[in-house]
């Protein structure tokens, strides 16, 4: 089996040339701008020992080829390169990598998402992967990718509500649905309601926009009972769906307003004499 090529192995050697060469031209900031560029550079010069650039070693591979050298990467402790993903990434979602969406290695796991993206080839391993045992921040991490083409991937996350598994992930994604649907509407009102976290619950009907949501927000914002953290969520979301609440309330006893106050505070400066102002 062919070897692994490290090629940030091989960009870093080529910069420290570089960067003796160019030694006090560039301030530590210049530095910071050029290296990336550079990189993009790297991609495409032709190295002797491989017979062809970075990004065109990576262009002549198979889907398959490509996703077994993201598997061996990972697994052998040789950095991915950025070519390897965008060749990767450009193929839309070959089989060979959706093939790799499954429980185990978690850096490769979370590899694999970011790469297979929003495209629904990959959605029935996502949610897969969410009725799973895997880390929460992987299932976070599918939930991004379903969230972006959440349409899309509707009828699996209202069946897997009605079967309560992940319900509060599928909130999120049902609510950044466009197309307006009767039950999600439903389901997020009723979430609002009846739910624990009110300031996240009042953040999906915010991101869904239907208005009809109004009537119940404005009653609940008017609690003398809700704190000055649901207070904020409340009114924005009540704005973001196009209403307005006005009425004065008093939020200096409540513990969370005061904390924000406390750390809204600045800092006090001490002059060079010594003295506090």
């Amino acid at each position: 089996m062919d070897r692994l090529i490290d090629f940030d192995a091989l960009f870093d050697e080529k910069l420290a040339e570089y960067m003796r060469i160019h030694a006090g031209e560039y301030s530590e900031k210049q530095w910071e701008s050029l290296i990336p560029k550079l990189y993009k550079q790297f991609g495409d010069i032709r190295i002797p020992g491989i017979g062809n650039t970075p990004k065109g070693y990576y262009a002549a591979m198979t889907d398959a080829e490509l996703a077994e050298h993201l598997r061996r990467h990972v697994e052998e402790g040789v950095p991915v390169s950025d070519f390897l993903c965008r060749e990767l990434e450009g193929r839309g979602c070959p089989d060979e990598l959706v093939a790799l969406l499954s429980p185990g290695n978690d850096e490769l796991l979370t590899l694999a998402v970011n790469l297979a993206g929003e495209n629904v080839k990959a959605f029935p391993a996502y949610f897969e992967i969410l009725a799973s045992g895997a880390d929460r921040e992987i299932k976070d991490a599918v939930c991004e990718q379903l969230k972006g083409n959440a349409d899309a991937a509707k009828e699996s996350a209202l069946d897997f509500f009605r079967r309560g598994v992940e319900p509060e992930l599928m909130l999120e994604i049902l609510s950044r649905c466009k197309s307006r649907d009767e039950e999600i509407f439903s389901v997020l009102l009723r979430a609002f309601r009846t739910g624990d976290d009110l300031p996240m619950h009042a953040s999906y009907l915010a991101a869904y926009g239907d208005a009809r949501a109004l009537p119940v927000l404005l009653e609940v914002i008017d609690r003398d009972d809700i704190n000055y953290l649901e207070y904020q969520e409340l009114k924005f979301a009540i704005e973001a769906l196009g209403g307005e609440y006005t009425r004065p309330r008093d939020f200096s006893d409540d513990k969370y307003f005061q904390e924000i106050m406390e750390q809204s505070r600045p800092v006090p400066v001490e002059p060079k004499d010594g003295t506090v102002n």
